[in-house]
């Protein structure tokens, strides 16, 4: 099951109420700093503390006169605060709320996200030390090239998500700005050190610029780093839904008491959770295409962005903490074929290993170019005809004469091809 707790969360800190909230947060982290440097009255700020409060209804119900919606959230705030609400937005505009409050969602967003992907790492993990010896085929093309094992191919896995956890980390820190520069970015009405001050309450960063927005590309390097994530998902997804196909049969998904996977079909049962997957992976490839094109703003500020980021920054964080914890779901629950993995990797009477029987003959002395001909002459023939490569090469006399039967059948040892494992199994410490 998916988890629930985990969307709730993330669904929260993107709700108009927490938007808001995130705002005052930052209104109230200036005032801080305005007192600590003596500019607001102890008392004053105690009482703006104490009384600070805003209503969803009353900020709509307002913002349908003034037509602005930090407006209309400061006019309520005002409203609650009453004489000392002179000291609430002194010297600020309307950016410095929304970009510093973004900033503080985009963190909270982050961490869950983070934790998403230890969790995701965690249980691939596990699967690839249940089956670091599980023999499987591996496919180039979508043909069948040499024996790997399943537990390789997670460990690519694991490398997809360690990757990708240090890019969106990076990508955190850079977003982990805030800016209370006043219009224009300029600090006209208000001083380098309020920011500085207001920002470290907050936990974040003063922007080393800002032009009375935080510059866009910090935001899409956020979107491209969330696109990043749901592209290894969806890659993952492909491969399963493959390994899934009727006739190859190597993994399937979990498939629950009472489940149906066809109104009309009866014995089906689908990929649905990695076609879910790969679904929602093109949405937040688009919005991270939308990211971009808000990069460019006139001048010192326009708001563009700003109904492209109301749908693409939620969507995006929810869709992506979504589809990690249903990924982890699908790999956690995965049923994994071994006896199906194995009867793949010899089709054919095992022409999977023809290049251990070039190298032999090699090794003996032919050219490669007439090795080649030879081992590909009995690898198509038992391709196209439904039989058996070595036994193809044993009735062969051209290779006989320069093989035993004994080295022909030591080409076939699988172990060969696994000897290696160990070392990429030590990469990742598993």
């Amino acid at each position: 099951m998916i988890d629930r707790y985990s969307r709730d969360d993330m669904k929260k800190i993107w709700e108009l109420d927490s938007k808001f909230k995130y705002y005052l947060d930052v209104e109230l982290a200036v005032c801080k700093a305005y007192n600590k440097f003596n500019l607001i009255p102890d008392n004053a700020l105690k009482d703006i503390i104490d009384k600070a409060s805003f209503s969803v209804d009353r900020i709509d119900e307002i913002e349908k006169e003034v037509k602005h919606d930090v407006i209309a959230f400061l006019t309520n705030v005002n409203e609650n605060v009453g004489e000392n609400s002179r000291y609430i937005h002194m010297g600020m505009t309307s950016s410095d709320v929304i970009d510093t409050a973004l900033a503080l969602q985009i963190k909270d967003s982050g961490k869950i996200i983070l934790k998403d992907i230890d969790n995701l790492i965690k249980v691939i993990r596990q699967k690839a030390k249940e089956h670091k010896e599980t023999v499987c085929i591996g496919r180039s093309h979508g043909v069948h090239a040499e024996p790997m094992t399943f537990g390789v191919k997670l460990c690519g896995w694991i490398d997809l998500f360690e990757r990708n956890k240090r890019n969106f980390e990076k990508a955190l820190e850079e977003a982990r700005v805030g800016q209370i520069s006043g219009p224009v970015g300029t600090y006209s009405n208000i001083s380098p050190e309020i920011e500085k001050s207001a920002c470290e309450y907050l936990n974040l960063k003063p922007a080393k610029f800002s032009t009375q927005v935080i510059a866009r590309d910090i935001h899409a390097q956020y979107m491209q780093a969330l696109a990043l994530i749901a592209c290894v998902i969806e890659q993952i997804a492909i491969e399963l839904r493959h390994l899934q196909r009727t006739e190859v049969l190597e993994v399937e998904e979990g498939f629950s008491s009472g489940q149906k996977g066809s109104s009309a079909m009866p014995h089906k049962k689908n990929p649905i959770s990695g076609e879910n997957l790969s679904g929602l992976a093109r949405v937040v490839r688009s919005n991270s295409f939308a990211s971009l094109e808000n990069i460019a703003l006139w001048h010192e500020r326009d708001i563009s962005h700003s109904s492209v980021e109301r749908i693409i920054f939620p969507d995006s964080s929810i869709l992506v903490d979504y589809m990690l914890v249903r990924l982890t779901n699908l790999i956690e629950n995965l049923v994994i074929h071994k006896e199906n993995m194995l009867k793949n990797a010899n089709y054919y009477g095992g022409i999977v290993y023809s290049q251990k029987v070039l190298l032999k003959l090699c090794d003996k002395g032919l050219l490669r170019e007439e090795a080649y001909k030879l081992v590909q002459k009995n690898a198509l023939d038992a391709f196209n005809n439904h039989g058996s490569f070595i036994d193809n090469l044993l009735n062969d006399k051209s290779v006989t004469s320069v093989l035993t039967a004994d080295e022909i059948k030591n080409c076939f040892n699988i172990q060969d091809y696994l000897k290696n494992i160990r070392e990429i199994y030590n990469r990742f410490d598993i």
